[in-house]
């Protein structure tokens, strides 16, 4: 059934005959009403595959985001298999049994479309930017490709080399993401976080055609799909255009399940030195091991970092930055469907050694850890944090990803929801003991990316 809708779709489209390939659901401009100022609440429903569905409406303007989140990653990939998953990404764009390879993104160009796709340890997702109208005959394309990916030797080989040189261009030849992997695979070893996203070139090298198929055949289904719209459509409209291309593909009811082992405690510190021509500032930064989304420290923490390390006046750049020691200075919590990381990171300034900078910056640590924040200081973080949330809802594509990555780890929407009135509700105490819990623990990941001079 979805191959015959899609096809009559496709022909119409290629005739001209827009209106009617966009006539099999359509969806009525009268009935989304203008946005007023609590209109934000997401709408959720089900589909009888078990594909999710949840609805960010915003009738700003006629204009609608799309994403389909599978939640696979590459922390699903078997050993010696590294980059699989963003290598199924990229070749997500070629031939489906339908539609040539590429007639998908030139279809998206044509009718005024955005594309692209994303791959993280935790999920893989794909995305569109469209009006309003052209939401179904989109929609109609990304439930083919959900089933009918077909692949040759001649493609996979092509997009293999793709994505080697697009390793050597983001990763080979930049000192930091360098770096930025060998800290990753000590802070993690022992657990799939510790392989790079992108995969390792020889790895990576190795990858065939059947490997993809057998990556899509084992994983990509509409049960273990989330689909987050955001712009100008409400759950009522989006429904039936979701059962009527999503909705026609049956439930796989075979596919992989998600295991993962724990992510175990560094048993002692480390220090990664990496130094190369391309560095012109040196930078020290300080790893630990973080909390996974939805944990009940994760909003203590985005307050505490805040605190910390958010922008100028954060106690790390006005006792380092502005003392004179440093050029830079910064921390973030980043949570993951495992538990993420936390990260201090320094610059320091011409003339002061990097013990020196690091001395200084953990001394501002420990001292945040037992006199916690200032009521001022919470009061300016939970603000800042709140208008974050607020300029969020200006983007469809940021809103789409705020909750996307965390329904695809698995965090209640009832949760996300109350994430502002979580972040209201922290105090000085939670402050004081998230920092003193993960910021103060003896064993920690340090790198230092240096000037090849030094």
């Amino acid at each position: 059934m979805i191959l015959s809708t899609v096809l009559a779709i496709l022909q119409a489209y290629r005739r001209g005959a827009i209106a009617l390939a966009l006539l099999v659901v359509s969806v009525s401009a009268g009935q989304a009403a203008a946005q007023e100022g609590g209109d934000w609440k997401p709408q959720a429903f089900r589909l009888d595959n078990g594909m999710t569905a949840v609805v960010l409406p915003d009738h700003r303007a006629p204009v609608v985001t799309h994403v389909i989140w599978y939640r696979v990653g590459s922390a699903d990939e078997a050993p010696g298999k590294s980059g699989l998953a963003h290598f199924l990404e990229h070749l997500m764009f070629k031939a489906t049994e339908t539609t040539p390879a590429g007639e998908y993104s030139r279809i998206a160009a044509r009718n005024g479309g955005e594309i692209n796709a994303r791959t993280s340890y935790d999920y893989t997702n794909y995305f569109f930017r469209v009006a309003r109208d052209r939401l179904p005959l989109m929609m109609q394309l990304e439930a083919d490709r959900m089933v009918n990916l077909k692949l040759d030797d001649g493609e996979v080989f092509a997009e293999r080399s793709v994505v080697q040189q697009e390793r050597r261009q983001n990763v080979d030849s930049d000192p930091a993401a360098v770096l930025d992997e060998r800290v990753w695979a000590k802070l993690y070893a022992g657990h799939p976080y510790s392989v790079p996203v992108i995969g390792r070139m020889d790895e990576v090298a190795q990858l065939s055609r059947a490997d993809a198929t057998g990556w899509y055949r084992d994983w990509y289904g509409p049960e273990n799909a989330i689909l987050v719209v955001a712009g100008d459509i409400t759950a009522q409209e989006l429904k039936p255009l979701a059962e009527a291309s999503y909705g026609r593909i049956p439930r796989r009811g075979d596919l992989v399940s998600r295991e993962w082992p724990d992510v175990p405690a560094l048993p002692a510190s480390f220090e990664l030195t990496h130094a190369d021509s391309k560095v012109r500032q040196t930078v020290w930064t300080r790893n630990w091991i973080g909390v996974p989304m939805g944990h009940e420290d994760a909003e203590a923490l985005q307050v505490g970092m805040q605190i910390l390390g958010g922008g100028r006046t954060g106690r790390l750049y006005r006792g380092i930055v502005e003392g004179g020691k440093a050029v830079t200075a910064w921390s973030y919590s980043a949570e993951m469907e495992a538990p993420g990381l936390i990260a201090v990171s320094v610059s320091p300034s011409e003339g002061v050694s990097i013990d020196e900078a690091r001395t200084a910056a953990m001394q501002i640590v420990q001292t945040f850890a037992q006199e916690g924040p200032s009521e001022q200081e919470l009061a300016r973080a939970k603000s800042i944090i709140a208008a974050s949330a607020v300029f969020r809802r200006d983007n469809q594509q940021r809103l789409a990803d705020w909750y996307g990555v965390m329904l695809a780890a698995g965090v209640p929407l009832e949760q996300i929801e109350a994430w502002d009135e979580r972040i209201a509700a922290v105090t000085r105490e939670d402050v004081m003991d998230v920092v003193t819990r993960y910021l103060t623990r003896p064993h920690h990941v340090d790198s230092i990316l240096l000037p090849e001079a030094e």
